[in-house]
């Protein structure tokens, strides 16, 4: 059976329409401020936005418009910022959040920075980068992680490309790296590496330097190494053949 690498990244781009955004409350502590040369207004201070499709809180945010108030193009919130939209299976938090409406990105930085998605979940101690136009994502920071129900990736640097079917984003490029080590770690699978790359075309996940590669009892170490995920195997080899190490552990069934 083919293996594929699957993860979904929905993103807030109906949320800009005027007249579908319905009745949105705004509070802030110190009010708003309005700078019509530059388009944007500026809220201070324990900042809520409740509308129809999201909820975003903060400490502060500023709201880019392009003709009038409500006409919102981008936003930019920092300081505790949490966003949720139940509507397109968003959920994220950070220190600070940037959202384009036009561009169909999302960047969230800072520590514990966290975004949910439908079906994928991002973890990073700096930025997590997602952008839905070009079918792109980049996470950069100490224990970086992209999780979904097919795959588990951790490591200091996650970046990749996808490509979007029937309402699926599948990846089809991924790159991990860490001066330590990486993690790639699929139901059958478990791969560790400083470098790890992944492409469809050929369904290979290439691994180099540290190479450890676990399936069931079996564990092989190594310079270098690939797994074929559509035959569900893989292969170890070193710049010196008396590298390759094989551990069998002794199973107690």
């Amino acid at each position: 059976m083919k293996k594929t690498i699957y993860t979904l990244i929905i993103f807030l781009v109906s949320i800009q329409a005027k007249g579908e955004l319905g009745e949105t409350q705004i509070t802030a502590e110190e009010g708003i401020e309005v700078f019509q040369k530059e388009k944007y207004y500026l809220l201070k201070k324990n900042v809520e936005i409740v509308s129809d499709n999201f909820n975003l809180n903060a400490d502060v945010v500023k709201a880019y418009f392009e003709k009038d108030l409500y006409d919102i193009i981008n936003i930019y919130a920092e300081g505790n910022v949490s966003l949720d939209s139940k509507e397109k299976g968003i959920n994220a938090t950070g220190n600070v959040l940037e959202f384009s409406f036009n561009e169909e990105t999302i960047k969230i930085t800072g520590a514990n920075s966290v975004l949910n998605l439908t079906n994928c979940s991002m973890f990073s101690n700096g930025i997590i980068h997602v952008n839905n136009s070009i079918g792109t994502f980049y996470l950069n920071g100490n224990d970086s992680t992209l999780k979904n129900e097919d795959i588990f990736v951790s490591g200091k640097i996650i970046d990749g490309k996808f490509l979007s079917n029937n309402n699926i984003n599948e990846i089809v490029e991924l790159n991990v790296e860490d001066e330590n080590i990486s993690n790639i770690k699929t139901e059958k699978i478990d791969m560790y590496s400083l470098k790890a790359k992944y492409n469809k075309n050929n369904n290979l996940i290439e691994l180099n330097e540290k190479v450890k590669v676990i399936r069931g009892d079996e564990i092989i170490t190594g310079d270098y190494g690939y797994v074929d995920l559509e035959k569900n195997s893989y292969k170890v080899t070193s710049n010196n053949s008396k590298k390759v190490k094989v551990l069998i552990k002794q199973s107690n069934e």
